[in-house]
């Protein structure tokens, strides 16, 4: 649900302070909106970031743009939803970078929208879970032991708000889906906790993105009522803000936040006035 952000690595307003210098991370559904200004977020601030979506041209594209810049990056075809992809993504990371500190499990789909849950088709429902849950699983399957074997790291998955309250726009299989990433998210992080391994995630609210996409005919319209609805700030996030929280939480400066799940949403919209 995100935009594309302008700027690259050299683009970074922190002086060049480079808190993931050393560090290699991954990023999946890189090829636009919350992936690609998170890879470029944590390459500014001096990440290698290896980048994965199934739409590999994109990638190149990010890869080639974060390289120029002076940064390091490295892109991989791959969809989430399978795990020999999974596999070869990490393998991968690994033959490229020799170690894995964060992950970002940012790849999903919407599914069906404005659509009753009883006019959800069996192979719409399967399709939404494969990528958004089973995918975000199958990444942890194997992003875990890879960071394991190099002494921990952070992992953040990416669900929304409506991982965490129902859907009111029809989009039932989107919210169950998110709504098991925050439960895989808080389970996952006990279950590591100890073994020097974070595993939180974001929950964004609307942002724009190819998902969340104004131009379309009658689109502002929708998204003005949602944000009205659903944001304290009345307005559609961009993409640079919740990959910054991405960032803070695979950082040290985050190193005892664990099975949180952060709120990225401009805040509730519940108002007397």
């Amino acid at each position: 649900m995100n935009t594309s952000p302008a700027g690259g690595p050299t683009s970074s307003k922190d002086g060049g302070h480079r808190p993931f210098a050393g560090k290699v991370a991954l990023v999946t559904g890189a090829s636009s909106g919350l992936g690609e200004a998170a890879a470029l977020a944590l390459a500014e601030r001096g990440a290698k970031v290896v980048l994965a979506a199934r739409r590999s041209d994109r990638c190149q594209a990010l890869a080639g743009r974060i390289r120029a810049a002076g940064g390091e990056a490295w892109a991989v075809q791959a969809d989430v939803s399978r795990a020999a992809d999974v596999a070869a993504m990490i393998a991968a990371a690994l033959d490229r970078f020799g170690r894995l500190d964060c992950a970002v499990n940012n790849a999903g789909i919407a599914g069906p929208m404005r659509t009753p849950l009883a006019e959800v088709e069996e192979a719409q429902w399967d399709a939404v879970m494969e990528v958004n849950l089973k995918g975000v699983w199958l990444c942890m399957k194997h992003e875990i032991p890879a960071m394991l074997a190099g002494g921990g790291g952070a992992i953040v998955n990416v669900a929304s708000i409506y991982g965490l309250k129902p859907s009111d726009v029809g989009h039932s299989a989107y919210a169950a889906s998110k709504h098991g990433v925050v439960g895989l998210t808080r389970s996952a992080a006990s279950d590591y906790g100890q073994q020097a391994l974070r595993i939180n995630a974001v929950a964004p609210g609307y942002t724009r993105s190819e998902m969340v996409d104004t131009g379309r005919p009658g689109a502002a319209e929708h998204y003005a009522r949602m944000v009205a609805r659903h944001g304290g700030m009345r307005r559609l996030g961009e993409a640079r803000e919740a990959a910054n929280a991405i960032a803070w939480l695979c950082s040290d400066e985050a190193g005892y936040v664990n099975g949180a799940v952060l709120e990225v949403d401009g805040g509730g919209a519940t108002r007397m006035y």
